[in-house]
């Protein structure tokens, strides 16, 4: 509208225009004035179609204004409808859900947050049997992988080392220049085999082998000891019971020697360096010493160089590998001394003489008394069985038999007044030598009849054991 009226005053003023300049003209020309006039009137005829053009056009685009307007009220209502509708809508739907809820509850018997519980339980099951399917797959990847390498290495290291085995046996032989040595060995009415075997709790077989007398015992320190008395004996010429005793007393002096100079020996050969004199010594009483009839010295000598060389294979510590591997058996050179596991024991004993912890530890958890935290325990563990496991390296028939006769002296020493006891004869007979100032004959009798009913109610045995208690006085005077 506001163009409309723009449009017309154009017009007018256009028109005013005109007349005001043909007036101000008075004195022109006639013709001209009639020729200004003709054109100003034909100017005024176009200006005035084209103004009604121009106010059509207007009148048209308002004309479109308006449907536009009206269309888009009509829009605007339409939309302003649906969203009233649509939030009718989401409200009627927020209805319907929460009543589909309660009837879901209802029938279910649980409610939202219980189920939602359960569908997260379910979920978490299932991830974890797969997590778990496959830690299992890769676990089995790797134990594949570790069982080839630990095949090369051990394969390796048992390649590497060439070390001799034989069972130990419970018997040693000494040799005689001549059959009559016989004779003055076993003495008048056989008093000098007696006071031999009484003192070192060995037997003393002397049979129809030419030119030898065969030494039968368990103990290995005794057989020993047995053996070097008897060559003493053999080189002095002089075979009586005062000599015997004093000849049995300097082999035992000389004995701890030899113990400290395979102690030693078996450093040297295992490679280890700065160990205490006195857990070395421990070591040579180790030689005297089986594991079901392997030499515990040897099989120790032997689990250091094997731990030494896994160590190199796996980048551990080869020094603390070899040093423990060397010393984890040292308990059972004291284990008749201390209660206790022999692992723990020998831990103690290590750590005593100022051995580093690492070692201690990788001692103490060889047979997982202590669980193994180290690398270098678990390199002692397979050195230890690697060792062990060798074909011929132990028969388990004669470590049953070593113990049966241990824990034949065991039931006899826990008896009061018993002051040495010697299983002997292969473990048929038990020698049980008392106090004579504690016990009378009487108690004597009466302590054996008490030994063989312990024996038959503890142990098991073939055939019979025959329990002999000896009560010997003395009666010693000096001449001055």
């Amino acid at each position: 509208m506001e163009i409309v009226i723009a449009a017309a005053l154009l017009a007018v003023g256009l028109i005013v225009a005109a007349v005001l300049y043909g007036r101000g003209h008075p004195g022109a020309d006639a013709h001209v004035n009639a020729r200004a006039e003709s054109d100003s009137d034909s100017a005024l005829r176009e200006r005035r179609a084209e103004i009604v053009r121009i106010e059509e056009r207007i009148l048209g685009k308002e004309e479109a204004l308006d449907a536009q307007r009206a269309d888009l009220a009509r829009r605007d209502q339409s939309l302003e409808e649906r969203l009233a509708s649509l939030e009718r809508d989401r409200e009627q739907l927020a209805e319907n859900r929460l009543t589909l809820q309660h009837e879901l509850e209802r029938l279910a018997g649980v409610s939202a947050s219980q189920a939602k519980q359960m569908l997260l339980k379910d979920v978490e099951d299932q991830v974890r049997h797969e997590s778990a399917r496959l830690v299992r797959q890769i676990e089995e990847e790797t134990k594949r992988d570790a069982d080839r390498r630990v095949r090369n290495i051990l394969s390796a290291c048992m390649q590497r080392i060439a070390a001799g085995h034989a069972t130990e046996t419970t018997v040693s032989v000494v040799q005689l220049s001549s059959d009559d040595m016989k004779g003055r060995i076993i003495g008048r009415e056989g008093r000098n085999i007696r006071a031999l075997e009484n003192l070192t709790g060995v037997d003393f077989i002397i049979d129809d082998t030419p030119n030898a007398v065969v030494l039968s015992g368990f103990d290995g320190v005794r057989r020993e000891i047995a053996r070097l008395t008897l060559e003493k004996l053999l080189q002095d010429g002089r075979i009586h019971p005062a000599r015997i005793e004093e000849m049995y007393y300097q082999a035992r002096s000389e004995l701890e020697e030899h113990i400290a100079e395979l102690g030693e020996r078996a450093v040297f050969e295992a490679n280890v360096q700065g160990l205490d004199p006195e857990l070395a010594r421990y070591l040579g009483r180790l030689k005297f010493r089986t594991s079901y009839g392997q030499n515990v010295l040897a099989h120790s000598v032997e689990c250091a160089n094997l731990a030494a060389m896994m160590a190199h294979e796996l980048g551990a510590s080869p020094k603390t590998a070899r040093r423990a591997a060397l010393l984890h058996d040292i308990g059972k050179a004291v284990s008749h001394e201390i209660e206790g596991p022999h692992a723990i024991v020998g831990g103690d004993l290590a750590r005593k003489h100022g051995e580093p912890e690492a070692v201690v530890h990788a001692m103490e958890a060889h047979h997982n008394e202590v669980e193994p935290q180290t690398v270098e325990a678990v390199i002692v563990q397979a050195a230890d069985a690697l060792s062990g496991a060798r074909p011929g390296a132990r028969g388990e028939s004669l470590e049953q038999y070593v113990k049966r006769l241990r824990e034949l002296e065991q039931i006899a020493t826990r008896h009061e007044g018993v002051d040495k006891v010697y299983a002997m004869q292969a473990g048929r007979e038990i020698r049980v030598m008392v106090a004579p100032t504690t016990l009378d004959d009487d108690a004597a009798v009466l302590l054996s009849h008490a030994i063989a009913r312990e024996i038959e109610k503890e142990l098991e045995y073939p055939g019979q054991i025959k329990v002999t208690v000896i009560r010997e006085s003395r009666a010693v005077e000096y001449a001055r």
